[in-house]
């Protein structure tokens, strides 16, 4: 994220864990509550008669008239339907591309970027809950989009600046923690509404209720404090040093807030972040940023979120047993993060991608091959059978790709591309859930069975990718992380093109100044020289 990179993961600051800066972070995390709940209360909706008596009569009427089984796969495919679900993402993918986020993230503060992402999510929820159209369901759908592409880059990026160096990682993935908890909180009310008799009009009731965790993400937004990072990029020097205090509950900051200083300052030298970005010497952090959410999305996983009633129903279930396989599956995501946030840091991104990517493929690999044999129409038991195999699958995704995809790019963009890098990596998120969710139903129906089998093989070519071209960042710390690119086998051919970049430069500026200042010799490595140069060149202004 935009600076908070001094010291890094590890780093030699005074800085402690304190409750301030993780009720901050808490606070601001829901914003993840936002695509949770989201993701979790559409397959529901989607699928409660009132609601598809109202909007999608030709699936209401299909739904009741399904004899054969072959049609169970077909009886949601609409691309009216799949449109009402996918352009929330188009819309924030546009807001991203746009440069809209980035400018109002960089311009006007993280907080304030919260606060406008949680003004635009209760509009929706209301517009939503009271609409009489089809169309106003999809202007609520597009006001959702641009305060989802608001908060999935303010809040990491706030959570980051505000989280002590050392417990930064665990401080990002809250908003991972937050997202799959509202996935689960949606289910149960899609369930309550089912099983109380209030699928008539309790659709509303599950939309509407997206107004709750809109509005705390609003408050925070007023209320709490700015990151120190925002405030001096913005030029605010006294109300930053007294925000740094006031979350790492000491006045002992000099040494953080001045690296925080200096990285400010190179973040606002860099005029050209597109144009740096989109040069040959960060094509590794182009790629890596955009591949790593783009394969979230490849794995399959939001189809299991949006449409999972909409599955179980095709297999032959009834709709109450369809929403508590739902609630399981939620659950089985949410318990299975805390798995990342104990051990991210223990074995390493890469090793959590790649045990994920075989125990995903393995569970697809099984699904798809039981539905092929077994067929659907078996009844409940085959359901429970899918939803094990599932949770299997899930499990490996939540403690890998699921909070990972985020993190990573967040660790590998240096300063002089952060804010792009971001925005790239949010964008390529967006734009394949649009085209995911767009097509998933219809692909249900075309390859039945076969679906499972072709997101098993999306995940054997990620898993072979991240295998060759993922670097390790374990343990490195975060303004350390372009110098990785340097020595990896593929990338160093681009790594070291045109010398050394901002953060690499001033990086090892401040080395062989502290190795000056200690009466040593400074290291001898790639870029020293020049980095000797620049130092001398400052002694003497």
């Amino acid at each position: 994220m935009e600076g908070g990179v001094g010291g890094g993961e590890g780093g030699t600051y005074e800085a402690k864990f304190t409750w301030t800066a993780f009720l901050c972070c808490l606070c601001a995390s829901s914003g993840g509550a936002l695509f949770g709940y989201d993701n979790g209360v559409m397959g529901g909706v989607t699928s409660m008669d009132g609601f598809l008596d109202d909007y999608f009569p030709s699936v209401a009427a299909k739904q009741a008239t399904v004899n054969t089984v072959g049609n169970l796969y077909c009886q949601y495919d609409s691309q009216t339907l799949q449109l009402m679900t996918s352009v929330l993402f188009i819309a924030g993918a546009i807001t991203e591309l746009s440069g809209t986020t980035a400018a109002l993230s960089r311009y006007r503060g993280r907080k304030q970027t919260m606060m406008w992402s949680g003004i635009l999510f209760m509009i929706a929820a209301v517009v939503l809950a009271a609409s009489q159209h089809i169309s106003m369901i999809v202007i609520g759908r597009i006001f959702q989009g641009i305060a989802i592409s608001f908060a999935s880059v303010s809040v990491p990026i706030y959570n980051s600046e505000m989280a002590p160096p050392q417990l930064r990682g665990r401080f990002n993935q809250l908003y991972q923690l937050v997202l799959t908890f509202f996935i689960l909180v949606a289910q149960v009310i899609n369930l309550i509404i089912n099983v109380t008799g209030a699928v008539r009009w309790g659709w509303r009731l599950s939309l509407g209720f997206a107004f709750v965790p809109s509005f705390f993400l609003f408050l925070g937004g007023v209320f709490l404090p700015d990151s120190p990072n925002s405030l001096l990029e913005r030029g605010k020097y006294e109300q930053a040093r007294k925000n740094l205090e006031y979350v790492r509950g000491t006045k002992d900051v000099d040494r953080e807030f001045n690296d925080l200083v200096e990285f400010a300052k190179l973040a606002n030298a860099c005029k050209h972040p597109w144009k740096t970005l989109f040069s040959k010497k960060y094509r590794p952090q182009l790629i890596l940023s955009a591949c790593s959410t783009s394969f979230q999305q490849w794995t399959g996983i939001n189809i299991l979120i949006f449409y999972a009633p909409q599955i179980f129903l095709s297999i032959g279930t009834t709709k109450t047993v369809s929403l508590v396989a739902a609630i399981a599956l939620g659950a089985c995501n949410h318990l299975s993060t805390y798995v990342s946030f104990w051990t991210a840091d223990t074995f390493g991104r890469r090793a959590l991608f790649l045990q994920a990517g075989c125990q995903m493929f393995c569970a697809l690999l099984v699904i798809a091959v039981s539905l092929k044999t077994l067929g659907s129409g078996q009844g409940v038991w085959l359901a429970w059978y899918i939803l094990a195999m599932t949770c299997v699958y899930d499990m490996a995704y939540a403690w890998s790709y699921g909070p990972l995809a985020w993190l990573y790019p967040s660790e590998i963009q240096p300063l002089e591309t952060r804010s792009a890098g971001l925005a790239v990596a949010s964008f390529s998120n967006l734009l394949f859930s649009f085209v995911i969710a767009q097509t998933f139903l219809t692909m249900l129906c075309a390859l039945k069975w076969a679906t499972f089998l072709f997101f098993a093989i999306c995940v054997v070519v990620m898993t072979t990718f991240v295998a060759f071209f993922f670097v390790e960042t374990k343990g490195v710390p975060l303004e350390e992380c372009p110098f990785i690119f340097k020595k990896h086998w593929f990338w160093k051919r681009y790594a070291n093109i045109g010398g050394m970049g901002f953060q690499e430069k001033l990086v090892l500026q401040k080395k062989a100044q502290v190795a000056i200042e200690n009466g040593e010799k400074p290291p001898k490595g790639l870029g020293m020289d020049e980095a000797l140069h620049g130092t001398e060149m400052q002694q003497q202004r």
